[in-house]
């Protein structure tokens, strides 16, 4: 999305919260897709990826260009949603009352989520080398995991992910390089 369009659907956010709806639309699936290949877990994920929805959907009205892009913002959301998983030995959703009252919790309600849930879980249990891969990456430190993840599943440049992670991009091929040196010597 173009960073023109991004401006004017922030502007309709907020002048009509029933416009976040389309960056709920556009967004939904990959930044659901990284949380699901980051944890494994469909209800988890679920959970996670409606908090971050949930806390963009709050926060839309105060978001300023700051030379990140709103999907960027996104999987810097998700992933300080992922750090809190794993700081915690259990996940519980600041929102979830809000969650409930939100129109954005109708969208979610009226997706096919068994049908979603089986095909997720298929592709899963069908890629051996992936699980043992995410299992192994899972034993690294979160530091590892979100570049790791953020490059060769999400498919983001360096620039991107020095962007969502608010880091420098050489420290994020660093992060790269050791965590990927790391993760061969376990496999």
């Amino acid at each position: 999305m173009s960073p023109d369009h991004e401006a004017k659907l922030i502007e309709q956010c907020r002048a009509d919260p029933a416009a976040f709806g389309g960056v709920f639309d556009c967004w939904y699936k990959p930044v659901f897709g990284y949380i699901m290949r980051r944890t494994g877990d469909y209800d988890l994920s679920r959970d996670i990826a409606a908090e971050t929805f949930l806390k963009a959907f709050l926060k839309i009205g105060s978001f300023r260009w700051r030379g990140i892009s709103l999907s960027a913002w996104l999987y810097r959301i998700a992933s300080n949603e992922l750090n809190m998983y794993y700081r915690s030995s259990k996940y519980r959703p600041q929102s979830l009352q809000q969650l409930m009252e939100s129109p954005a919790m109708e969208r979610l309600l009226h997706q096919s989520a068994d049908d979603e849930r089986e095909i997720i879980e298929n592709e899963l249990k069908a890629n051996n080398d992936y699980n043992l891969i995410r299992v192994n990456l899972l034993k690294l430190d979160i530091k590892y995991q979100e570049v790791i993840a953020l490059r060769y599943f999400e498919q983001k440049t360096n620039s991107e992910i020095s962007q969502i992670l608010d880091k420098n991009e050489g420290t994020v091929k660093s992060l790269l390089s050791r965590g990927l040196e790391k993760l061969r010597n376990m496999l």
